[in-house]
């Protein structure tokens, strides 16, 4: 049946039209800046000035991280609808807004790039965030709205913070958007199975009393050139990094969707003299369905840390990045989501769009295509349908599958993850190379359709929630029946965030030299 729009909800709609040349170039904006987890300076202050210009009240540094914010904004008592923007890239994945192969302006491949895109997920958003204000101002909708400014997505970091702080409490609903980034979860909301739990580990290994190893050796000066050397903190990464990969299938049972990367923060203290290394950092990420065998692991790396730090002359650390919950789901706001996503209708991609995907297989060497998108962008799939795609890989015990950290605002209010259709080609038999992705999301033509209609997504879902209390109470009353009574409830599961944002490590990032705006690994590579 189609689906009945209020008049605020189609004066929503007429806004985002009215807007698309801001979103458009604005999600420009975000996708040049391309900076990364916990480094995202200027992104947030593009959020915040837009915002506060927009007549939100905006907190800086929320939950004591710098490049996050918690912008609100009320006409009236009422219920409260929450939204949020993502806008951290991933380093090596520089990409410019080009159909060919080329790093942005001034910089390497090296430096960061949007890959999902962020940069269209925090402006769609927006985007509903702004529509869904204006028609509440020109309808006399009594209510608010707050949007969050969530860093560093790609390791799992601001929203476990956001939630153990209470930056979700107190909210009617919750909508989280993400461009699709595997089928069948496009142009659909989640059902039943949502994302997974997920822990993020640095171990930090520091040799700083090599003096002690070796005692006894009877070197007239400890640490001699001739004297036996502490193995150091450089050879602790090492080892921890082969143990760990190692043992890696004796960690988890064999069965549900796991996996556990690692990543290379610091390297050892550089000197061209023969001391040992007193400083290495290696970062931990574990995706798991369940809180549980995430533990599991943690005590593995541990006993593997102390055993190489043993062997090594070093001592070790942990340090938290991220302890987030799985999440839960909420059919009453899927329903409502779905509605919204069954009027605004599928992204449709033009001619210019196809012209942009052409040329892109033409300068891989391939034939263009006449339709060179692939059909699942431009149609929808049922909440229902896309569930049952979904769970064919997965074991029946298994609730929770893959990975995002939207999952700890599931437990502070009823919440709907959706996914809009992002640019993505036919294959013609071999895969597309990574930039390619990362170009489609930012060049105007081909991401513009998606940041459309996540933007009408949102304010249609949102206008829902505001007028519909029979829709909202629903929401509220299965949040609370799978909670055990909501928040503080006796299945509510309670934040894990035990630790301060991780702000202090050396995480890559853009530096500012007499030569320019860099990356931290230079442009100009020797030999290059």
């Amino acid at each position: 049946m189609p689906v009945t729009l209020s008049d605020a909800q189609t004066h929503a709609l007429q806004t985002v039209d009215a807007r698309m040349p801001e979103l458009s170039e604005w999600c420009a904006t975000i996708f040049g800046y391309g900076e990364t987890a916990w480094r995202e300076y200027r992104s947030a202050e593009w959020y915040v000035a837009r915002l506060r210009a927009e007549g939100f009240t905006v907190e800086e540094g929320s939950g004591g991280m710098p490049t996050a914010f918690c912008a609100e904004w009320s006409n009236g008592d009422g219920p409260i609808i929450g939204m949020y923007g993502e806008y951290d890239a991933i380093p090596g994945n520089c990409q410019a807004a080009a159909t060919h192969r080329a790093p942005r302006e001034g910089l390497g491949y090296q430096a960061g790039g949007h890959t999902d895109p962020h940069s269209g997920l925090g402006i769609g958003a927006l985007g509903g965030l702004l529509a869904t204000k204006a028609a509440m101002e020109a309808k006399g909708i009594r209510g608010g709205l707050r949007f969050t400014g969530e860093p560093a997505e790609k390791v799992r970091g601001s929203k476990p913070i956001h939630a153990a702080a209470g930056y979700y409490d107190g909210l009617a609903a919750m909508l989280s958007f993400h461009p699709f980034y595997m089928l069948p979860m496009c142009n659909t909301v989640r059902w039943d199975t949502h994302c997974g739990a997920a822990y993020s580990i640095i171990y930090r290994f520091i040799c700083d009393a090599p003096e002690t190893w070796g005692v006894g050796d009877g070197a007239p000066i400890p640490q001699s050139h001739s004297a036996i050397r502490a193995p150091g903190a450089s050879e602790a990464l090492v080892q921890m990094y082969a143990l760990s990969k190692g043992l890696r299938e004796s960690m988890l049972p064999h069965q549900g969707g796991w996996s556990i990367s690692e990543a290379i923060l610091t390297a050892g203290q550089a000197t061209a003299d023969n001391q040992p290394a007193g400083l290495a950092e290696l970062q931990y990420m574990m995706r798991t369905p369940t809180v549980d065998m995430a533990e599991q692991v943690t005590a593995a790396l541990d006993r593997n840390a102390a055993a190489v730090a043993a062997m090594t002359g070093c001592r070790w650390e942990r340090h938290w990045v991220c302890k987030s919950r799985p999440g839960l789901a909420n059919h009453a706001m899927a329903n409502v989501v779905w509605d919204a996503l069954q009027a605004a209708g599928a992204p449709q991609w033009g001619a210019d769009a196809v012209k942009v995907a052409q040329e892109i297989q033409r300068n891989l060497g391939q034939e263009p295509m006449a339709e060179p998108f692939i059909d699942e962008m431009s149609r929808l799939i049922s909440p229902q349908d896309a569930e049952a795609i979904l769970r064919r890989d997965l074991p029946p015990s298994q609730q929770n599958s893959t990975s995002d950290d939207y999952t700890d605002m599931s437990w502070h209010a009823p919440l709907a993850r959706f996914y809009i259709a992002r640019p993505a080609l036919k294959s013609n038999g071999a895969p597309y190379p990574s930039w390619v992705m990362n170009a489609l999301g930012g060049i105007p033509a081909t991401i513009d359709p998606m940041v459309r209609t996540a933007a009408r997504v949102c304010a249609l879902s949102a206008l829902r929630l505001l007028e519909d209390e029979a829709a909202r109470e629903a929401a509220m009353a299965e949040f609370k029946h799978r909670t055990g009574g909501g928040v503080g409830g006796d299945k509510w599961l309670a934040p894990l965030c035990d630790y301060k944002p991780p702000i202090h490590f050396r995480w890559p990032e853009y530096v500012e030299t007499p030569r320019g705006r860099d990356w931290w690994i230079p442009s100009a590579m020797p030999g290059a």
